[in-house]
């Protein structure tokens, strides 16, 4: 067999360094060169601060012990976000982690919770959700080890806030500790082979030229293998996903760090609060169209919560994708693949993804088109679900205050999309499409926090006598309620367990 020897990764940041941390924790050094390429004039993004639970899979793969990370990157806990103003000003929901309620046999709980909000008999949905009424009112721990399955909580799903900065520095140490080479200096160009197209060279301004088999483009949106070397092409979201500008600002903290992220609907996009242990990330996202850089910038300083550590930082974008993922030997990760705007935290998530797919898909030195094939196919379904997801919260809204929100109100949308709220506001029901990033859960907490409340519900629930109904649900309301009042406080969780230094002194 023929097998890949040199991989090269351009740029660094967290999707850099995931790659190369994930890289040489699976296939080692022995076989493989993987060198990363990044130049600290550069530097990065690094908007993404709130992640999905996901990451602690990516970390426990590369035997990541929580607490120093947690400690390593100012991380606080995670257990959904919480959406205020998107349906109606005055309005707010969680889209919390973990399941709601129980299922009942084989109808999903949220079907018998319909019928029982119906008809008045049952309280809002988040109050049968050990993660939401948690995060509500501000505790946290992980699962205990000694309590049964049946239990809520022995099944809390969590993420982390934390420093996206500090985390691919500590990556760095990661990867660089197992035989990661790195490379420090500018691109100046990049070498096709003349037989095929494919990248064989880049080409450094101090004259070194660097060889690869295998390239990885983490460049940002720039792009420059995927993009600005291969001419791939980008499929524009823009009509969909409006927004196209972001300032990011980072603040000192106010008061106990929430274990949720908040997103809160401005006239013209949306505002992110994230709470870290040494500070608060803030950031409005916002449409070019309906407010100037100035107005967001002074309307996001206007709502911090506490004094502002920076001036904004401004990012501009195009909400979409490449049109392959992987073309020739040229996988894009992080912003070099697309961008999906950070509104449910998925950024880092389809970094580890896209990691995680490469490897399953790893190839030989031929590059077969099969699996590039695979790759391509598998990625444009995730993106095209998360980006669908997205679009119900903007577009399920019954706010008309501002021409923004007239707009995301009356748009066109996917038919995808479409067809799964139709199904949903007929009678409830949701099928997940195969592996698709979002559960069931997700869908209908969203749906519901968004104002689309079915017309009916699954008729098997009218099977159950009304009173065996009201005392399931009830039991399930009790049992949360339970739970949650014996979790600790989430500052007193971090303090007790993995505060960390002030930095400097780590």
């Amino acid at each position: 067999m023929n097998r890949i020897k040199n991989i090269v990764i351009v740029g660094g940041g967290s999707a850099g360094w995931m790659a190369a941390s994930a890289l040489v924790k699976v296939l080692g050094t022995e076989n493989y060169s993987i060198r990363l390429i990044e130049s600290e004039e550069i530097g990065i993004v690094g908007v993404g601060e709130s992640t999905l639970p996901h990451l602690r899979l990516f970390n426990n793969m590369l035997g990541i012990n929580e607490i120093e990370f947690v400690k390593e990157t100012q991380a606080t806990f995670k257990l959904g976000i919480q959406f205020v103003d998107w349906l109606r000003e005055g309005q707010h929901y969680i889209h919390a982690f973990s399941p709601t309620g129980r299922d009942y046999g084989r109808l999903p709980f949220h079907q018998c919770w319909l019928k029982a909000w119906r008809t008045g008999r049952a309280s809002p949905i988040g109050d049968y959700s050990l993660t939401a009424l948690a995060a509500e009112r501000g505790k946290f721990m992980p699962s205990p080890n000694d309590v049964p399955a049946s239990s809520p909580l022995s099944n809390i799903a969590y993420s982390y806030q934390f420093d996206a900065g500090l985390y691919a520095q500590w990556l760095r140490r990661y990867a660089e500790a197992r035989g990661v080479m790195r490379t420090e200096g500018k691109i100046q160009q990049s070498v096709l082979r003349e037989s095929d197209g494919f990248v064989d060279a880049i080409v450094m301004e101090n004259g070194e030229r660097i060889v690869g088999d295998l390239f990885i483009d983490c460049s940002g949106f720039r792009g420059l293998l995927i993009e600005q070397a291969l001419h791939t092409g980008y499929e524009d979201w823009s009509h969909w996903l409006p927004c196209n500008r972001a300032l990011a600002v980072p603040s000192e903290s106010f008061g106990q760090p929430t274990p949720y992220t908040r997103v809160t609907a401005r006239p013209a996009g949306w505002q992110w609060r994230i709470p870290l242990q040494h500070r608060v990330g803030n950031g409005y996202v916002y449409s070019s169209n309906h407010i100037s850089d100035d107005e967001a910038a002074a309307y996001l300083l206007a709502h911090l919560d506490g004094k502002p550590l920076a001036d904004p930082r401004p990012l501009r974008f195009t909400s979409g994708r490449r049109k392959k993922f992987w073309n020739k030997n040229v996988v894009a990760l992080g912003l070099a693949s697309g961008f999906i705007e950070p509104l449910e935290s998925t950024s880092i998530f389809l970094v580890q993804s896209g990691i995680a797919r490469l490897l399953d898909l790893f190839p030989e030195a031929d590059f077969n088109q099969v699996l590039i094939d695979r790759y391509n196919a598998q990625s444009v379904f995730e993106w095209e679900r998360i980006r669908d997801f997205l679009i119900l919260h903007y577009n399920a809204t019954e706010r008309a205050d501002t021409p923004f929100w007239d707009y995301c109100r009356t748009m066109s949308i996917p038919d995808s999309l479409r067809g799964y709220i139709e199904l949903f506001r007929n009678s409830g029901r949701y099928f997940r499409d195969a592996d698709e990033m979002f559960t069931v859960t997700s869908w209908v907490q969203v749906m519901i926090g968004q104002g689309i409340l079915p017309q009916s519900y699954h008729p098997v629930v009218d099977q159950l006598p009304e009173a065996e109904l009201d005392d399931f649900l009830g039991e399930v309301k009790n049992v949360v309620a339970t739970c949650v009042e014996a979790m600790p406080m989430h500052q007193v969780f971090i303090d007790n367990y993995c505060k960390a230094p002030p930095l400097g002194l780590t």
